[in-house]
């Protein structure tokens, strides 16, 4: 968007401060939009960490005033989220990061990790308590139920699994994908947990049954 063309026959916004001025509303461009006022044409920031492994999970803290990354070697990374400086790096996992998940009131970390370890952490990046499970496969993601007392992880094994959050311990295995899972959701309101898998199958479940509420076929694919 900054070619001689562009800046000779096109209006468009310089990436400086000074022209957030020139920058309308969202909703001021319904009426007449503009695709070119959409367009990222600038690279604000790059920032490289010390050790040059493969970053698999990110997460802002409560406030948004820094970022936590999770490497491929077990660790965190701490940056500053306004200068994007680096701060911390401290071993988290015995093995690669796979996911990361705070609580809705924002109290608790859980992360994940490729040996089937899930750790509890607090605000200040202090772990809490570390468990086993999903026979030691990768698990690849986790989510908190509306009211954080129970969350749900769900691994490489086919696995989804219910926890309750105060006595750390499991309380429901719910079988029925046929390969690994890929990615799960607990419902923002209601008791429904939402999986996918890479045997190209989306299925809805009671938590408290253990039941298969429904199952998706659309996917002719690994569903992520």
């Amino acid at each position: 968007c900054r070619s001689s063309y562009m800046r000779n026959h096109m209006e468009f916004l310089q990436p400086h401060a000074s022209y957030l001025r020139l920058m309308g509303m969202p909703l001021s461009t319904v009426a007449a939009p503009n695709v070119k006022e959409a367009m990222l044409t600038f690279l604000a920031h790059v920032t490289r960490a010390k050790n040059s492994t493969p970053v698999l999970s990110l997460s802002w803290t409560p406030g948004g005033r820094r970022l936590l990354t999770g490497n491929q070697e077990g660790e965190f990374t701490l940056w500053d989220g306004v200068t994007f400086g680096f701060e911390l790096i401290m071993s988290a996992h015995d093995t690669s990061f796979r996911c990361m998940a705070w609580s809705h009131n924002r109290n608790y970390l859980l992360t994940s990790d490729a040996g089937g370890n899930i750790k509890y952490w607090s605000p200040s990046i202090a772990p809490v308590q570390s468990l086993d499970s999903h026979n030691k496969q990768p698990i690849h993601s986790l989510s908190f139920a509306p009211s954080d007392t129970k969350f749900v992880s769900c691994g490489d094994d086919a696995t989804v699994r219910v926890w309750d959050w105060a006595t750390h311990s499991e309380e429901r295995v719910l079988e029925g994908h046929g390969w690994d899972v890929k990615c799960v959701q607990w419902h923002p309101r209601s008791s429904v947990i939402a999986s996918c898998s890479k045997d190209n199958l989306v299925k809805l479940w009671d938590p408290r049954a253990g039941s298969v509420l429904s199952t998706l076929y659309g996917h002719k694919n690994t569903v992520t």
